[in-house]
């Protein structure tokens, strides 16, 4: 019942990145861009993004959306 950027939670690795078109891409980067929430937001680059060295600063906020998704909700 789960679908978008935080996967489909079947099992199913070869979902994962299923649009909201309903195709399934097979690069991160064209996944993304898919659901970009408006036409101000960029367009990804081919390359692989590290997340890490682009936004600095922002582990604790990562680490505490992460910790909704291990939590109950999506178990």
């Amino acid at each position: 019942q789960v679908r978008g950027l935080c996967g489909t939670y079947n099992w199913n690795q070869q979902d994962e990145f299923t649009t909201p078109a309903g195709d399934v891409e097979t690069s991160i980067t064209a996944f993304a861009n898919k659901y970009r929430a408006s036409g101000n937001c960029p367009v990804l680059s081919p390359f692989p993004l590290e997340p890490c060295g682009a936004f600095t600063g922002r582990r604790e906020l990562a680490e505490a959306a992460c910790t909704v998704l291990h939590g109950p909700a999506f178990q």
